[in-house]
């Protein structure tokens, strides 16, 4: 577990979770407690994303992919045990004074990360590659599909990083619903950019293998609309993310730039 989690990586939605929260002058020790339990069930998506049954990678960071370092069934545990500890994380009071508080993100994380949000999407990426299908056919998956796809896959856990602050905080429904347009918008932006990463990134830099999506015959934005067009669209989404934060001013600074380096990152 500790491998898997403290073994490199960006932080980038404990970065959403702290930040998100500092708008409202939250306790930076509350937005950590649920930033690292965000952190706990991405980690576990990755590990489980790793294994041969789903993407089979043997790089993750650099590194071997937990599977590799140890085996399958030692993955899958960890994977689980990162999991479950994630909402063992939230439910302490050192998270929230407010029980309230914490079942709310209990809740939410819950939904980010099951069927309706990360579990479904991971599912509907492996439809798309046939692999339910006889011969594993790859089905033809449109925009609207692929969008619907990576707002779960993908977009569910950054949602949830950007609303973790507005429960934290207690924020007003307007503030609230401006930080979750922020965290669609940045969302999406991260996986039109992880695309367009292993299409042409560079492997020693991005940390694993590239050009696994287009070898899968994986829905993905890049692959329906073309580079150029998905270029222009991740800056799109910028921007998106950017109006979406005009209502904090200044305060939203760091935010702003978050979007910025999603685009512009190189792993």
């Amino acid at each position: 577990m500790r491998y898997t989690s403290l073994n490199g990586g960006k932080r980038f939605r404990p970065f959403l979770v702290v930040e998100s929260a500092a708008l409202f002058e939250v306790p930076r020790q509350n937005a950590l407690m649920a930033g690292a339990a965000l952190e706990c069930v991405h980690c576990y998506s990755l590990v489980h994303d790793d294994l041969p049954a789903m993407d089979n990678d043997d790089l993750r960071r650099g590194q071997p992919t937990a599977h590799k370092k140890f085996d399958e069934a030692t993955a899958i545990l960890a994977g689980d045990g990162l999991l479950t500890f994630a909402f063992d994380i939230l439910s302490r009071h050192e998270t929230h004074a407010h029980p309230s508080v914490r079942i709310e993100l209990v809740m939410a994380l819950a939904r980010a990360s099951g069927v309706g949000g990360m579990a479904g999407g991971q599912m509907l990426d492996l439809a798309a590659e046939g692999r339910f299908v006889q011969n594993r056919a790859v089905l033809e998956f449109g925009e609207k599909d692929v969008r619907t796809l990576q707002a779960m896959k993908t977009g569910a856990l950054l949602r949830f990083a950007c609303q973790a602050g507005g429960i934290l905080a207690a924020a007003t429904p307007a503030q609230r619903a401006a930080l979750e347009r922020y965290g669609t918008a940045v969302g999406q932006a991260f996986q039109v950019a992880d695309d367009l990463l292993d299409l042409e990134g560079d492997p020693a830099l991005v940390g694993k293998q590239t050009g696994k999506d287009a070898a899968a015959g994986k829905a993905t934005l890049v692959s329906v609309l073309g580079v150029p067009a998905a270029k222009a669209r991740l800056k799109e989404l910028v921007t998106e993310a950017e109006q979406a934060l005009a209502p904090f001013g200044s305060s939203a600074a760091v935010l702003i730039e978050g979007a910025r380096f999603v685009a512009d990152r190189h792993a």
